[in-house]
């Protein structure tokens, strides 16, 4: 591995989308990570997930410490929602604004519900308000504000500011601003995607740094950033080399290393160019890839299968079993990422699916 080298692995907060975190190194060969929806939690705790969740840290705070709880006493003895470690100080940033924190700042109305992550408004810039875009003053914009007040009012509480934003990747953010037409203006309008792409990038990577210098600040170091490519199959590999990849070559250049997110999607098409992006430390990709020739392309990178909810409530543990040992033998070491798990997966089904990842590590006997 090379020197300076970090790999990520995958990190869910209690009713988060899926983060990263910093690897440790003594990862199980076949790592579960499990994550459940809003509405999961909802089911049995008297939490409200709408605006007040995102915006007010006081009540996140006694909503975190209610979930930790609903985990330890569901699930105990596992590693689900970060359970395994203190109470303190708590993570309560992971999870805030949902993946809409960019679109929000670029004006965009974001839709918040009771039992669900936040939304975005389904109204979309023109042609000549692309053209004329410029990226917004962070230090005047209402919403970039509102977390940087909240992080000091973490700091005050925790001591130090744990947690990770959502700054999805240039072309999710894209689609969001602009709708279904980003899609159409790769082929038709290239200059009008870069204008677009080149103000989503300033303004991830200046709201990224300016919120881990203030968690540096707080005693709380994060040296990568991750990019969400959720929508990367939409794209040709060619039209991701030649207008998205040079943001993600800038975005790791940041600060050395990034972790790439690709849902449960076959991610084969686009190994080539993601091995041309330096010290990639985690990726991730569905069950349709071609998990050996990941492993191949990516031997020192922590990798990812990302396991879909439906998978884990409607295959029989036979055909689950299946799939986990054919992860093993041509994708790990590696993480299982079983996230969005809903109210309608029974908590034995979970709980077998741990037990399952753990059998298999222990038979494969490496890291």
């Amino acid at each position: 591995m090379a020197s300076g080298f970090k790999q990520q692995i995958s990190y869910i907060a209690p009713a988060a989308p899926a983060r990263r975190r910093k690897a440790t190194g003594q990862e199980a060969f076949l790592r579960p990570e499990i994550g459940f929806t809003p509405a999961w939690f909802r089911q049995t705790l008297d939490i409200d997930f709408g605006k007040r969740w995102h915006t007010d840290a006081a009540y996140r705070r006694g909503t975190v410490v209610a979930m930790r709880n609903e985990l330890k006493k569901r699930f105990p003895g596992t590693e689900i929602g970060g359970i395994d470690r203190p109470d303190e100080p708590l993570d309560l940033l992971t999870g805030v604004y949902g993946g809409s924190l960019v679109a929000g700042i670029y004006g965009v109305n974001i839709i918040y519900a009771e039992n669900n992550w936040p939304n975005c408004e389904h109204r979309y810039l023109s042609d000549d308000q692309v053209d004329n875009l410029e990226p917004p003053d962070l230090d005047r914009n209402e919403i970039f504000q509102d977390l940087m007040r909240q992080l000091d009012w973490i700091e005050r509480s925790e001591g130090c500011i744990e947690g990770f934003i959502n700054w999805q990747g240039v072309l999710n953010s894209a689609q969001r601003l602009r709708g279904e037409q980003i899609f159409m203006d790769l082929f038709d309008s290239p200059s009008r995607c870069a204008r677009l792409f080149e103000c989503i990038y300033t303004t991830m990577t200046d709201g990224i740094k300016r919120l881990h210098d203030r968690q540096r600040k707080s005693g709380v170091d994060i040296d990568f950033i991750t990019v969400s490519n959720c929508l990367v199959n939409m794209v040709s590999p060619k039209q991701y080399r030649e207008l998205l990849m040079p943001y993600d070559l800038r975005i790791q250049q940041v600060y050395d290393t990034i972790a790439v997110h690709n849902c449960a999607w076959n991610a084969t098409p686009y190994f080539e160019p993601y091995s041309e992006i330096a010290n990639v430390g985690y990726i991730d990709m569905g069950l349709d890839s071609d998990l050996a020739r990941a492993r191949e392309m990516f031997p020192e990178t922590r990798r990812a299968l990302m396991y879909t909810p439906m998978d884990l409530t409607n295959k029989s543990m036979d055909q689950i079993r299946l799939d986990m040992e054919r992860v093993a033998d041509e994708f790990g070491p590696c993480d299982i990422v079983a996230a969005d798990i809903d109210a309608d997966t029974p908590d034995e089904r979970v709980s077998a699916f741990i037990e399952l990842c753990d059998q298999i590590s222990k038979r494969k006997g490496k890291k």
